[in-house]
């Protein structure tokens, strides 16, 4: 070192030329050996890691080399600050760029494996994504400032008043994406999913954002309800439960005098000739009550999916009409007899003598 300190530019030569054989050494390290490592893996996400980890295997060698022979050089003060201030500046970027990548592709790999991480899903990758930079960037920054001598103090204090201000002038729109968050981690219900809320609205959620939910009716009219309002909604979840499939209800009046036996013959027949109608579980007959001019039934079956509930429901009504007619089996329907009573009011004549009083036959 002393010989070489009386050639301060073979010195500096020899010292970078150093740092970027260690830092090409470094990256042919990380692409051979770690690629036969990662190859054992069922994951991509190590050979993410080492694709992001590359770039800085070189830079940080030849940064600290530069950092070295800007160490030894004979440089003014102000000079020699700010020389290391751009080399630090430039290794911070690009450890926080390679941080950014990092966190990216494990953000990924946690939304395709939905056992271990549910609330990170492919629709939230966005949110996390954006708090992971802004995490990164905050403290690049902080460390940006350490790095130029400011001090930070005064920064944080304005960033807090900045951040109360901002709090209260997009309240609402923290609500909606605090309840985002909250949807997304509780999970009342997913994308496809038929859903039916406390006001009436029924429908196929087709987006679950960060600020709303959105559902396509069955007259395909898309109703957008922001977060906070349905987060605090009573929900039905006609898709949730141990499986999607729905059950259908269908209402049959009968005529007294019916053969019962008949009865839940022709409807168990005709649910189970329907190919949508479920054979597991089995389609049932109920008799549920002596109406006042009908026996009235339930048929109770099963459909694969919400949204065929008001087709088959069709098809069924029309079906069991028609096996009925068929079969001769009566459906009642309201009547009414009505009695006409004629009363002649209590006049007197003329001589003062009073009408007979008509009993209701025609002479």
């Amino acid at each position: 070192m002393e010989t070489l300190a009386a050639y301060p530019l073979l010195m500096a030569f020899l010292v970078i030329t150093a740092g970027y054989v260690l830092g090409k050494i470094l990256q042919f390290l990380l692409r051979v050996i770690g690629q036969r490592l990662t190859s054992r893996t069922r994951t991509d996400l190590d050979d993410r890691l080492l694709q992001a980890a590359r770039r800085p295997a070189l830079t940080i060698p030849v940064i600290l080399s530069l950092l070295v022979v800007t160490a030894l050089a004979p440089l003014p003060g102000l000079l020699h600050r700010f020389t290391v201030g751009v080399l630090a500046t430039v290794l911070l970027f690009s450890l926080l760029r390679a941080s950014l990548a990092a966190a990216h592709a494990v953000l990924e790999v946690l939304a395709r494996n939905q056992d271990r991480a549910g609330i990170i899903q492919p629709r939230t990758i966005p949110l996390f994504e954006i708090s992971a930079k802004v995490l990164l960037v905050a403290i690049a920054g902080y460390a940006f400032l350490l790095i130029w001598g400011i001090d930070p103090t005064a920064w944080l204090a304005s960033a807090g008043v900045i951040g109360i201000a901002v709090g209260f002038a997009a309240r609402d729109s923290l609500a909606n994406l605090f309840s985002g968050i909250f949807i997304v981690a509780d999970a009342p219900y997913k994308i496809g999913d038929y859903i039916v809320l406390d006001t009436g609205e029924r429908g196929e959620v087709t987006h679950l954002g960060l600020r709303s939910t959105r559902l396509l009716t069955r007259d395909d009219i898309e109703v957008t309800i922001p977060n906070a309002i349905i987060a605090n909604a009573k929900i039905i979840n006609e898709s949730g439960g141990p499986w999607e499939k729905h059950r259908i209800r269908l209402p049959v009046g009968v005529a007294y005098g019916s053969d019962l036996d008949q009865v839940v013959g022709i409807l168990e027949g005709v649910a189970a000739e329907h190919p949508e109608v479920l054979d597991d579980p089995a389609p049932r007959v109920r008799m549920r009550a002596f109406g006042p001019s009908s026996l009235d039934f339930e048929l109770l079956g099963w459909v694969e999916r919400p949204v065929q509930r008001g087709k088959v429901l069709h098809e069924l009504f029309m079906a069991v009409y028609r096996r009925f007619n068929d079969e001769g089996v009566k459906i009642p329907f309201p009547q009414r007899d009505i009695h006409i009573r004629r009363d002649l009011p209590d006049i007197v004549d003329d001589g003062g003598n009073a009408p007979e009083p008509d009993n209701g036959r025609d002479d």
